[in-house]
């Protein structure tokens, strides 16, 4: 995948026009999109399209009440694509979709007795870090992940950028037709997430993509983290919250009890795993569902402990790579290879590595895993927004 492979693309005014904006520009990838669900989801359960988007509808009304502005952003991405919401709804429910207990057939490693090659587990595999200055020899601010998640989705990825005064302008990598993801603001705050497995009730919670966005949407550190512990969500979900001011917390969110953690010596680092300690609905029986979590994050944290011998952010950025370009256990691991013994629907891949400069308002990703393509620069600058720092 080349650097070109990846869209960059801009939507601004009302949520109706941001959508259809979103949904003209993307048409092709998010087409690539629900072929790639209807036919991931049609392996894993037998479901026909039409049978995933009616039972995504239960998620239409929770969202409506909570952010009723992001249903509306949804329909004009509809409406811009030449689909229904319903299917971008689904899209933007795809992990909780997973999870459902009215998918019971749609089991990863976590459920599963059968001693072959299993799939990894469906939440997203996904490392993340947070660097603060005193971790750093530059004395920047830095943040960013490895994106993992299943390689038929490349070719959806989209770097979105939102403009939506009076809320900060965001900036996320997103699959297309998602409406929140991974990313930062102009207010100096940065979210990157990660799956973290489990089940644990039937009730209806929010999708992880419309928490993901109301925290980028926040104004500052406090109503970012207010989000996190004021939400409910479908599913478990891990999230890193870094401020340029040089601040991280990272909440493993649940269901039911959330758990925190902060920064060691300046650095922190998450996986798939829970680090703050395994909720009481699953720590009678819990085993990881990424189990090479347990070695990305160590190892993720020796490479980016290198940091503190950098001298400008150019070297920051060198050893940012070097670190999340790691092939310990190969093809899985804290840089993330398709693994060739599994079906081809479901193999595993890093599809980007992100890192932002938090200091500074530099974006940078990578087109496909770290070790192959170097960071490339977006076309902004993180601080081009409301409610930037002074």
């Amino acid at each position: 995948m080349t650097a070109s492979a990846i869209p960059i693309v801009e939507i601004s005014g009302t949520p109706a026009e941001r959508g259809r904006q979103y949904g003209e520009a993307v048409r092709g990838r998010l087409g690539a999109a629900l072929a790639y669900y209807q036919e991931a989801f049609g392996q894993s359960s037998g479901l026909a399209w039409d049978q995933v988007t009616a039972r995504a509808e239960r998620w239409l009304e929770p969202v409506r009440a909570y952010a009723p502005d992001l249903v509306e952003e949804m329909r004009g991405i509809a409406e811009g694509a030449g689909v229904g919401l319903l299917d971008v709804l689904a899209l933007n429910a795809r992990g909780e979709i997973l999870y459902d207990e009215t998918f019971a057939g749609m089991r990863g490693r976590e459920d599963s007795t059968d001693d072959t090659v299993e799939e990894k587990g469906t939440a997203d595999g996904c490392t993340s870090f947070a660097v603060m200055g005193e971790a750093s020899g530059d004395g920047h601010v830095y943040c960013g992940q490895n994106w993992d998640w299943r390689a038929g989705t490349a070719d959806t990825l989209v770097m979105l950028r939102i403009v939506q005064p009076s809320r900060p302008t965001v900036i996320m990598q997103v699959e297309a037709g998602q409406i929140g993801r991974q990313g930062a603001n102009s207010a100096g705050i940065a979210l990157n997430a990660n799956g973290l497995g489990g089940r644990f009730d039937d009730a209806v919670g929010l999708p992880q993509t419309v928490i993901r966005r109301r925290v980028l949407d926040s104004e500052s550190i406090s109503e970012a983290v207010e989000v996190l512990c004021r939400t409910r969500g479908h599913i478990a979900s891990n999230a890193l919250l870094t401020c340029r001011e040089g601040f991280a917390v990272d909440l493993e969110t649940t269901p039911g009890a959330h758990g925190w953690l902060y920064p060691t010596d300046g650095l922190l680092v998450h996986g798939n795993h829970y680090q703050a300690g395994v909720p009481v609905q699953l720590a009678a029986n819990y085993r990881p569902a990424s189990s090479d979590s347990l070695i990305r994050v160590p190892r993720a944290e020796s490479g980016l402990r290198q940091l503190r011998t950098a001298t400008a952010p150019d070297d920051s950025r060198k050893l940012i790579r070097q670190a999340m370009s790691d092939h310990l256990g190969h093809p899985e691991g804290l840089c993330t290879h398709p693994d060739p013994r599994q079906a081809e629907v479901k193999r595993w891949t890093t599809l980007l590595s992100s890192c932002v400069d938090l200091t500074t308002g530099d974006y940078y990703v990578t087109p496909g895993t770290p070790c192959d393509h170097e960071y490339q620069y977006l076309p902004w600058n993180l601080y081009d927004g409301p409610h930037a720092p002074n």
